[in-house]
């Protein structure tokens, strides 16, 4: 009894904060979203389905199709540069592969907004991907990237392909390499022994990629608002506008619950697929 009592004292300051600052903030937004904004500021006492009914127009709806696509642009893209990267990165000599690893790491090092900035700077019209392709003879005139949806695809690949680099990594250095061997000496190939052995053992570190590049690329609204330059809405932007200039909570924290919902679905479907509890590769 006495090791139980002392178990629980260590345990209940983690309960304590996992209540006050996940489960009570996650009911005030669930609560919210079923209140009517007030004509003046704030919200009224009054429940109602509204908000939620709201997010059937046209607009919205479009925002939530929009967002979507280019998550899953971002992450087949991810996928198509991590995955080779990560396979590679974890056949290297410990020496090599250590400094590959620093140099995917570093970036999380460094400020976001000052990493989009960068950016900016080399996607502008007189910015140094235009002044060198210019000065090589390949441009007459500048392009147009910076404000485009290209260019926030950019920076959500950028933003988030480590995401992609570091389950594929582990998945790799994790595998039995002797059923390869063992299907080569079969007779298979080697995209056959690719196909058939390497890419079904590390597909749980894919899938932890999928999950972990696709569901913040619903809402990465600094990089739309800064390489998009306010033209690309997604998601997070609208809850933004909705919780700061209209000031309308209520339809904020509707759609905060919606996307919330959205990521627990994501992550039901891989646990459902995979039959991990948590995100291997990356956990």
């Amino acid at each position: 009894m006495k090791r139980r009592s002392k178990a629980w004292i260590l345990v209940a300051p983690l309960y304590l904060v996992t209540i006050v600052l996940v489960f009570l903030p996650l009911i005030y937004i669930v609560a919210l979203s079923f209140l009517k904004k007030d004509v003046l500021w704030g919200v009224t006492n009054e429940w109602t389905l509204g908000n939620y009914r709201q997010m059937l127009d046209p607009v919205y709806l479009k925002t939530f199709v929009d967002s979507l696509k280019l998550a899953f642009a971002t992450t087949v893209i991810t996928t198509l540069l991590g995955y080779p990267f990560g396979y590679f990165m974890a056949k290297l000599p410990p020496r090599w592969r250590n400094l590959c690893m620093l140099l995917v790491v570093v970036p999380f090092w460094t400020n976001a907004l000052i990493r989009i900035y960068g950016w900016m700077i080399l996607l502008r019209a007189k910015g140094v991907l235009n002044t060198a392709l210019m000065a090589l003879g390949i441009l007459s005139q500048p392009m147009k990237i910076l404000y485009t949806y290209s260019a926030v695809l950019i920076g959500m690949v950028y933003s988030l392909l480590p995401f992609m680099i570091l389950p594929v990594y582990n998945s790799v250095e994790k595998m039995d390499w002797s059923l390869v061997e063992a299907s080569r000496d079969l007779g298979a190939t080697a995209i056959e022994a690719f196909f058939t052995v390497t890419l079904k053992l590390t597909l749980p570190g894919v899938l932890s990629g999928f999950v972990l590049v696709f569901v913040p690329s619903i809402g990465l609204f600094f990089i739309s608002d800064l390489l998009g330059g306010g033209k690309i809405m997604l998601v997070g932007n609208l809850i933004k506008n909705q919780l700061l200039q209209a000031r309308d909570w209520p339809f904020g924290a509707a759609l905060s619950v919606v996307m919330m919902l959205l990521t627990l679905l994501i992550i039901l479907l891989y646990r459902k697929i995979t039959g991990a509890k948590d995100l291997e590769g990356f956990f």
